[in-house]
């Protein structure tokens, strides 16, 4: 008989709940769902559908799993399942683990969506057999998940690998410091993420800064995002070329200053802006190279996470 887990991997946009096989990484059922309303009670609403959806197509009860890990895009305490900040959520100090279990009935596990995922290539993925490692995300936001020892290291509040929160500073003096959705100024997140690239570039496009940025979305400011920026710097763009040498130089640095304090065996990356902009993962590649204290680096591998999408309800089912 196999042995079934539940988890939930909570997004900004979507939540999708599967059906995992503990022993293979195997997702057995899987669905679903937007979020059509981010009020907790109704986030409460949309996961429990998706989760009943999920178990009732593998056949069977959400119960017979003995409980159901959640990752979430955002900050959580600890074991509380309190979410401290979930910024793409709109949340702020939501115990959201506790309001689940009272929906469902059962033991519910929340964590942050980039360590969970961080465990499922543990687990199953790209870090399966070692030690140390870090898993880098740079998608619609940053985060790291940190498996330090063999264990997942949350630390002591529960908030570890929050990467996307370190603090900089653009050495260009043109670069206006810009705020995070956290509330916080210069974070990582708020330079590099695709959400945020796609705001900046949209305020200089309207503010009539040359770029062939908008030749590539046709005027559709709608239309920017991460992709629309390489494909013009491939095309020689000043604009694109500036944005991604500041951005390249940024998170290459950062990169570099977690595996020089962290020493990890391996570090994978994920997430569709550092894995979908050749150009500007080139970049990245070449400031981390330059930064990177040469004895942490010794025997390091860079690798693509191998789960892609699945890493987040694959670990948050392992992790419960």
């Amino acid at each position: 008989m196999r042995a079934l887990a539940l988890g939930v991997d909570l997004g900004g946009t979507n939540a999708r709940a599967a059906v995992v096989d503990r022993d293979s990484g195997e997702i057995v059922a899987s669905h679903k769902e937007p979020l059509r309303d981010r009020a907790p009670e109704a986030v409460v609403a949309i996961v429990v559908h998706a989760i009943r959806e999920a178990t009732g197509a593998a056949g069977i009860s959400p119960d017979a799993c003995g409980g159901v890990g959640v990752g979430v895009a955002g900050q959580v305490l600890g074991s509380t399942g309190v979410v401290i900040n979930a910024p793409n959520l709109g949340w702020r100090d939501v115990p959201f683990g506790r309001l689940l279990e009272g929906a469902l009935g059962i033991p519910v596990t929340v964590a942050n969506d980039l360590s969970v995922a961080a465990w499922g290539e543990k687990r199953f993925g790209a870090a399966k057999g070692l030690e140390d490692v870090v898993l880098v995300f740079v998608g619609s936001g940053v985060g790291s998940g940190l498996i330090l020892g063999g264990r997942l290291h949350s630390g002591a509040q529960g908030v570890a690998g929050e990467f996307g929160h370190v603090k900089v500073r653009p050495l260009r003096p043109e670069t206006a410091i810009r705020r995070c959705g956290c509330g916080q100024l210069s974070c990582l997140e708020a330079y590099v993420s695709g959400v945020n690239v796609a705001a900046r570039v949209r305020e200089d496009l309207a503010a009539g800064v040359p770029t062939l940025v908008g030749e590539r979305v046709k005027g559709d400011l709608s239309r920017v995002n991460a992709s629309a920026i390489d494909d013009a710097f491939s095309a020689g763009d000043p604009y694109a070329i500036a944005r991604w040498e500041e951005n390249g130089e940024l998170l290459g640095t950062a990169i570099a200053n977690l595996v020089t304090i962290l020493n990890p065996a391996r570090v994978i990356l994920g997430g569709g802006v550092i894995l979908g902009c050749p150009n500007l993962a080139r970049l990245v590649t070449r400031h981390f190279e330059e930064q990177v204290l040469r004895a942490s680096a010794r025997g390091l591998s860079v690798e693509r996470a191998w789960l892609g999408d699945d890493a987040g309800v694959i670990g948050a089912a392992v992790l419960a």
